[in-house]
C-alpha cells in the first residue's frame, strides 16, 4: 500500500509499505476513505520535534475490511471513525472517560500511521465507532474531523465549561480553535471571542459562531478581552496553540473562578506558580480523549446539526501529501483532507 512516511524535518514522501494484517484478536484492518495533515504534524516537520522515517497520520475514517476474533463492536463492511489515540475501552481510566490515556494508550500518529491507503487498528472495540449507515459524500469531511480535530475542539471546550451565558475566550485559530469555537456556539455559550488576526480564519470562525474578533496579541488583546468582559475575563477559556505565550494568554484572560480547556500541543510551557496561585482557575487539559465523545458527534453530523468539514480548505490525493503539508506550513490553508 501507499502511506506517507516523514523522513526527517521538512522531507515528507509516499512510499510503498506493507500491508496491514490482522496480528492480534482484537485488531481491526481498515482501509482508509479519507484522512489528514493535522496541525500537531507540523511541530515535527518543522523541526520541533524529532523525527526519523515516522509513519504519518492519526486522523481517519475508513470500512472495515476484516476483524479479529475478539472484536465485537465493529463489522466488515462498516464504516467507521476511529480516535487518534488506542484505547481498550475496558481499564479504570478509560472506563473514567479519559481513553488518550489508556493503560495501553498508543499513540496512532508513528507506530501505525493513517495517512495511507490501510491501517491495523489494535483495540478495534475501544478505539472505533461504526456510524449508523454508510454515510453520504458529503459527510466524510465533517465525519472525518471528529476523529480527532472536532473532538479536541470539543473537549477543549468541554473542559472550560463553556455554556449557556457564559462567555468563551479561543486562544488560537487554528483547525481546534476553530473547532473549539464551534464547539462552544453548541454548547450555546453566550458570547464567543475568537483571537485571530487572519482574515479567512476570522470569516471561518464567525461562521462557526463567534460573536467577537480579536486582532492583538499580548498586553493590547488582554486588554480588549477585559473590555469586552467587564473587566472581568471570561468565564471559560480555550488554550489551542501549545506555547507558552498562548498558555499565559489564556490564564491573563480568564477570570477568578472560570475554567480553562488545554490542548494545545504544549512546548516547552511552563506556568508560573505565583500566576497560577493568584489567578484562582480551574485548568484541564491534555490528548484529547475524543473516543469518549464520538458517538455524539458522529450522531451530530449524520443528523447534519454540524459541519466541522467545513475546516478542510481545500482536499488532495495522498500522492500529494508533501503539498498539503508544505500548504499548511505556510499557512495557505487551513486544514487539508487526503483521499487515499
Amino acid at each position: 500500500m501507499r502511506a506517507v512516511i516523514m523522513k526527517s524535518p521538512g522531507d515528507v514522501r509516499v512510499e510503498d509499505r506493507p500491508d496491514p494484517v490482522i496480528e492480534e484478536p482484537t485488531d481491526a484492518v481498515i482501509r482508509i476513505v479519507a484522512a489528514c495533515v493535522c496541525g500537531s504534524d507540523l511541530w515535527p516537520y518543522r523541526g520541533a520535534d524529532d523525527v526519523h522515517d515516522r509513519w504519518m497520520g492519526h486522523e481517519y475514517v475508513g470500512v472495515v475490511e476484516q476483524v479479529g476474533d475478539a472484536v465485537t463492536t465493529v463489522s466488515p463492511g462498516d464504516f467507521v471513525v476511529g480516535s487518534f489515540v488506542i484505547s481498550d475501552g475496558t481499564c479504570p481510566i478509560c472506563t473514567a472517560g479519559y481513553q488518550s490515556r489508556c493503560v495501553n494508550a498508543e499513540f496512532v500518529d508513528g507506530g501505525i500511521g493513517t495517512q495511507a491507503q490501510y491501517a491495523r487498528i489494535p483495540y478495534a472495540d475501544g478505539t472505533l465507532v461504526a456510524t449508523p449507515s454508510y454515510p453520504d459524500e458529503d459527510l466524510i469531511p465533517s465525519l472525518l474531523a471528529a476523529s480527532d480535530v472536532f473532538g479536541t475542539g470539543w473537549f477543549a471546550a468541554d473542559a472550560a465549561q463553556a455554556g449557556p451565558g457564559k462567555t468563551v475566550v479561543v486562544v488560537g485559530d487554528g483547525a481546534v480553535g476553530l473547532m473549539g469555537v464551534l464547539a462552544a456556539k453548541q454548547m450555546e455559550a453566550e458570547r464567543i471571542i475568537a483571537m485571530s488576526r487572519h482574515a479567512d480564519r476570522q470569516a471561518l470562525a464567525r461562521e462557526f459562531g463567534a460573536t467577537d474578533i480579536v486582532e492583538e496579541r499580548g498586553k493590547e488583546g488582554l486588554a480588549t478581552i477585559r473590555e469586552l468582559t467587564d473587566g472581568l475575563g471570561a468565564h471559560s477559556v480555550i488554550e489551542a496553540v501549545g506555547t507558552q505565550e498562548s498558555m499565559m494568554m489564556a490564564l491573563r484572560a480568564c477570570r477568578p473562578g472560570g475554567h480553562i480547556g488545554f490542548v494545545g500541543v504544549s512546548h516547552d510551557v511552563e506556568i508560573p506558580g505565583g500566576r497560577l496561585f493568584m489567578g484562582l482557575v480551574h485548568l484541564h487539559g491534555g490528548p484529547a480523549p475524543v473516543r469518549r465523545y464520538l458517538p455524539e458527534l458522529i450522531r451530530l453530523v449524520m443528523e447534519r446539526k454540524v459541519d466541522p468539514g467545513r475546516v478542510f480548505t481545500t482536499q488532495l490525493p495522498l500522492e500529494e501529501a508533501a503539498s498539503a503539508y508544505a500548504a499548511m506550513d505556510r499557512r495557505e490553508e487551513i486544514k487539508v483532507l487526503l483521499w487515499p
